[in-house]
C-alpha cells in the first residue's frame, strides 16, 4: 500500500511540474504592461524599455499585409565584399496571424496566384504552394483586438544575410555576436505609413580576408547598423504596365492560373513609379503627384549641383510623355532620413576602391509599383573620370 501513495504522488507531482511549465496566458492589458516605457505612435505603435533595451511592438489583430524590407544605413565600404551604404535587402508582403499563445509573422507566396472573382479559385491556388514562416513572437499582453509582442530578438536577427554574404565572398566565418548588438533608438523613428527600426549588429570571426582588412579597425570584430521598416501598402488604384521584353524594363512575374487557355500563364509587370495626370484629357498636364528624386546632401559641391542638374534632364522625357513638372530633383532637406521610404533617393556611396553605381527601389511584389526608388553611386568614379579627362 506504501508503494501505491508513493507512485500516486510521483504522478500528482509530475502532472503539477508539466503544466506549470506551460505558457501562461496574458493577464494584463497593454496599456498596463507599458506603463513605464516610452511609446512610439505611428504605422505600427511600439515601446522601448530603458532598462533591459527591449522593443515592444503592438500588433492590430486583422492579418492585415504590409511590406517589410531590410536595408543597411551603414555599409562595411569595399566595393569587393558588396555591402555598401544605403543598401536595400530583402523586400517581402507580410501579415501577422494568432496562433494560440503565438503570433507568427507570415509570408504569402505571391508568385502563384489566380487573378479571379472565384474565392474558391483563388483558394486553390493559395493551398497548392507553400508560404513561409519568417518568425515567432510570444504574447504578452491583449487589449481588444491589439496584441503585444517581445519583438527585440526578431529585431537583432542578422535579416540581412551579412555573416553569409561575409563568406560568400571568402571574407572568413562571422557569427552574430548578441551580447555586443543592441537596438539603436537613435535612429528608430515611427511615421504614419511606415515604421523604421534600426539596430546594431556586432560579427565576430576569424582569419578575415584581404577586402575586410582593408577596411575595418578591428577585423575580427565587425559592426554595422541594420534597419526593419514596416511599410503600409498602397491602395489598390494603381494600374500596373505590362512588361514588353523589348522594352528594357526590369519587373516582377508571377503564374496566373486563372489565365484563359491559349494566353500566357505567367504574367510580367514593369516596375515603375504612379504618374497621373491631374487633367487626363488634356494634352499637357501636371500630375497629381510628381515623382520626387533627392539627392544625397553628403555628396560634395560641384558635385551635388550636378547631380541635381544631370537627373533633372529626365524632366524632358515625362514632357514628351505629357507631363509637366512630373520629374523633379531637390536636395535631401537636413532633418530627413535617406533610408525612410517617403523619399526617393539618389545618394553618394564612399568605397576604399572605385565601385558599381546601381539602382535599387521598395516595390510592391503584388504590382510592380515603386514605393521608394534609391539609387547608389559610387564616389570615387567622379575622381576616376576626372583621371581620365586629365
Amino acid at each position: 500500500m506504501k508503494y501505491i501513495y508513493i507512485l500516486l504522488s510521483l504522478a500528482v507531482t509530475a502532472a503539477t511540474l508539466t503544466a506549470d511549465t506551460s505558457d501562461p496566458k496574458p493577464v494584463v492589458s497593454i496599456t498596463e504592461h507599458t506603463s513605464k516605457m516610452q511609446s512610439y505612435d505611428g504605422f505600427f505603435k511600439f515601446y522601448s524599455d530603458s532598462t533591459t533595451g527591449k522593443l515592444w511592438l503592438e500588433v492590430v489583430n486583422n492579418e492585415e499585409e504590409f511590406l517589410y524590407v531590410n536595408s543597411l544605413p551603414n555599409g562595411i565600404g569595399s566595393n569587393d565584399i558588396g555591402i555598401d551604404r544605403g543598401q536595400l535587402r530583402n523586400t517581402r508582403v507580410i501579415y501577422f496571424k494568432k496562433y494560440g499563445p503565438k503570433l507568427l509573422l507570415i509570408e504569402p507566396n505571391y508568385s502563384y496566384r489566380a487573378i479571379s472573382q472565384n474565392e474558391a479559385e483563388k483558394s486553390a491556388v493559395n493551398r497548392s504552394f507553400a508560404f513561409s514562416t519568417l518568425a515567432d513572437f510570444k504574447i504578452v499582453a491583449v487589449s481588444e483586438n491589439r496584441i503585444l509582442v517581445d519583438a527585440t530578438d526578431f529585431l537583432l536577427q542578422d535579416g540581412g544575410g551579412i555573416a553569409r554574404q561575409l563568406k560568400q565572398s571568402r571574407q572568413g566565418d562571422f557569427n552574430l555576436q548578441s551580447s555586443r548588438s543592441a537596438l539603436d533608438f537613435d535612429q528608430t523613428k515611427n511615421f504614419p505609413d511606415n515604421t523604421e527600426i534600426s539596430s546594431l549588429l556586432t560579427f565576430s570571426g576569424n582569419k578575415p580576408g584581404i577586402y575586410l582588412r582593408e577596411v575595418t579597425p578591428t577585423p575580427e570584430d565587425i559592426s554595422i547598423i541594420q534597419r526593419h521598416s514596416f511599410i503600409r501598402l498602397p491602395d489598390s488604384n494603381y494600374r500596373p504596365r505590362i512588361n514588353d521584353p523589348r522594352s528594357g524594363y526590369g519587373g516582377i512575374e508571377y503564374m496566373d492560373y486563372a489565365a484563359p487557355l491559349g494566353q500566357p500563364i505567367t504574367k510580367r509587370f514593369i516596375a515603375r513609379h504612379r504618374l497621373e495626370k491631374k487633367d487626363k484629357n488634356a494634352p499637357m498636364s501636371e500630375p497629381i503627384e510628381p515623382i520626387i528624386y533627392y539627392v544625397d546632401a553628403g555628396a560634395p559641391e560641384p558635385i551635388k549641383l550636378a547631380l541635381v542638374e544631370g537627373a533633372s534632364w529626365w524632366n524632358e522625357a515625362f514632357e514628351t510623355a505629357g507631363f509637366i513638372n512630373a520629374f523633379q530633383v531637390r536636395v535631401m532637406p537636413e532633418d530627413a532620413d535617406p533610408m525612410d521610404v517617403r523619399y526617393n533617393i539618389i545618394q553618394w556611396v564612399h568605397r576604399s576602391s572605385r565601385g558599381w553605381s546601381y539602382g535599387g527601389s521598395v516595390t510592391d511584389p503584388r504590382t510592380g509599383e515603386i514605393i521608394k526608388g534609391h539609387v547608389s553611386l559610387g564616389s570615387l568614379r567622379a575622381r576616376q573620370d576626372y583621371l581620365i579627362a586629365e
